[in-house]
């Protein structure tokens, strides 16, 4: 909520600035933009601040659309963004890490359970986890089995090329979606491959999957 008011009450600022200068804006005959500087100064003070404001909720609404919310407790962890929620119980995850600006949660498999956009202070994050009981690593315990992708890398499980070759098609396109890349990264994790993202490169990894029947 406070975050919400913050952003509210810069919108009303900008509003009001906005008011200010379009007032000094008209009577410098010179000034570029003066068709719209009148227009703006024509309109009551008062007005410009609230469309600031609703202008800043709206901005304050985006910003805690695109967060990663983590919550956490000694029995599960769930992660919020941009309306996807996620849960993992306790004992399915492995380790934590921080790769980049990515959270990253690993399972007993050595397999990525999630890996998420993260803007969140690290070492806050970090205690977090610990206090609850999670294992936190520095780095990934897995960072040297990494390989880049070139196409028809062997060692992959059958299909895992073809994945990986539509994936870079959307890391490289313009306009792609977030979600395109994401579900294919999710597909590789169902053939037991741990992509990883550096500069549209991309490094791949296999893990053993656990199965699911023998639990």
């Amino acid at each position: 909520m406070c975050v919400y008011v913050a952003f509210v009450l810069v919108g009303a600022g900008v509003g009001w600035l906005v008011d200010v200068l379009a007032d000094w804006l008209v009577t410098l005959p010179w000034a570029p933009l003066q068709g719209p500087a009148e227009l703006v100064a024509s309109l009551p003070a008062p007005a410009l601040s609230a469309a600031g404001a609703v202008a800043g909720l709206v901005l304050g609404l985006v910003a805690q659309y695109e967060q990663l919310v983590v919550r956490l407790s000694d029995e599960r962890v769930a992660l919020t963004r941009k309306g996807r929620e996620q849960e993992f119980p306790r004992d399915a995850v492995a380790t934590v890490f921080r790769d980049g600006k990515q959270l990253v949660l690993l399972g007993q498999d050595g397999g990525e359970l999630t890996r998420q956009e993260c803007d969140l202070d690290t070492g806050r994050v970090a205690d977090a986890f610990t206090e609850h009981g999670y294992a936190w690593a520095d780095v990934d315990p897995h960072q040297d089995e990494f390989r880049r992708w070139v196409p028809g890398a062997p060692g992959l499980p059958e299909g895992a090329n073809a994945i990986l070759k539509a994936r870079q098609e959307s890391l490289e396109k313009k306009g792609s979606s977030d979600d395109d890349v994401r579900d294919l990264r999710e597909e590789l994790a169902r053939l037991g491959v741990v992509v990883r993202d550096e500069k549209r490169r991309q490094h791949w990894r296999t893990f053993h999957k656990a199965d699911p029947a023998v639990e």
